[in-house]
């Protein structure tokens, strides 16, 4: 205590004085401890407190679709290879969550001193429960907090959108913006749906919550095989805008090996006991997307030694081209409805 507060108090009337001195000075140290983490739960709100709060699309070189969706909490695609990972280190964020199905590389994150958490979902929404994990992951893991699935456009925006929500981090009005600014397609009914139902919980609501948060989940085997050919169809654009050869950034990629990968993967799912459980129409989409796969993997063997280069082309364009629209159409039909 300085000696101007001592002298200031022995002007002071008596030990009512004194008594209100001394409960001003313990409030400040009491409200300065309280500020500090106690347990690690609450690192994700407390670097939040000094954060811009509004939701902003960021610049990112090696991040997808990068925003910021509220203080402490990103959304963004698939972080590949160590100088992404390195990035997101570089950001301040210390938990990755994936929603996609496919399996996290969190040996490379673990590098990074990154921990990674999988709680996947769908293209058709997200379940009550699944919803719930998520803003409790959002509420107690360190943080900063990126969430991302493959492409950072639909399933983590709506993610990040409904477990800030729920945890109240941001306000139910805000949820569809999230989707808006990260280029979420309206075709996905699902997800707008959850997000614009979003409201938020109580804190009893989401303690009441009891989840494993695991760095790797297990997948459904045809949930497996669909971000597997989704992968797949990713390279096949890589090398569509490198004129159907192996593009400078990938050159590992062999155009038509990467054709006959992904027919394989349309024929297992098709001999697999979950789709013989289904629907005949779901098994023309696949059988379909079979044939598609059969010409384009022909006509990209033939790009190096072909006598008409043009004709190969405009003909590659169109193949690829009914690829996309044979993926779209049954998405559309069996997997982007909204959950019931």
């Amino acid at each position: 205590m300085t000696t101007r507060a001592i002298g200031t108090i022995s002007g002071m009337n008596g030990l009512a004085c004194l008594s209100r001195f001394l409960f001003g000075l313990i409030f400040m140290v009491t409200v300065a401890l309280n500020g500090q983490e106690s347990n690690g739960q609450d690192s994700n709100r407390a670097v939040t407190d000094s954060s811009p709060q509004e939701l902003e699309r960021l610049t990112s070189q090696h991040v997808p679709n990068l925003i910021r969706v509220t203080a402490g909490v990103y959304s963004g695609g698939l972080p590949e290879g160590e100088a992404a990972f390195r990035e997101i280190a570089e950001l301040g964020i210390k938990t990755i969550i994936s929603v996609d199905g496919m399996k996290p590389d969190v040996e490379t994150a673990a590098r990074f001193g990154l921990r990674y958490v999988h709680l996947p979902h769908g293209y058709d929404g997200i379940s009550e429960s699944r919803s719930q994990e998520l803003a409790k992951a959002v509420r107690d893991l360190p943080g900063p907090i990126l969430l991302h699935c493959h492409h950072g456009k639909h399933r983590s925006p709506t993610a990040a959108a409904v477990a800030c929500v729920l945890s109240g981090r941001i306000d139910s009005a805000t949820a569809p913006s999230v989707l808006k600014l990260a280029g979420t397609s309206p075709h996905y009914l699902g997800l707008y749906q959850v997000a614009q139902q979003a409201r938020p919980l109580t804190d009893e609501q989401l303690d009441a919550v009891q989840v494993e948060f695991k760095p790797i989940a297990e997948v459904p085997p045809m949930t497996e095989a669909m971000v597997e050919m989704e992968h797949r169809l990713g390279h096949l654009q890589l090398i569509e805008t490198a004129n159907w050869r192996a593009p400078a950034s990938h050159p590992d990629l062999v155009p038509a090996h990467e054709a006959l990968l992904l027919r394989e993967l349309y024929a297992e799912l098709l001999r697999s006991d979950e789709v013989a459980n289904t629907s005949a129409e779901f098994k023309t989409w696949l059988k379909d997307g079979v044939a598609l796969l059969q010409d384009l993997e022909r006509d990209l063997a033939a790009v190096t030694t072909s006598n008409e280069p043009a004709e190969l082309q405009r003909q590659l364009v169109k193949t690829q081209k009914a690829i996309q629209a044979n993926c779209q159409g049954c998405h559309r039909q069996f997997r982007d409805v909204p959950r019931r």
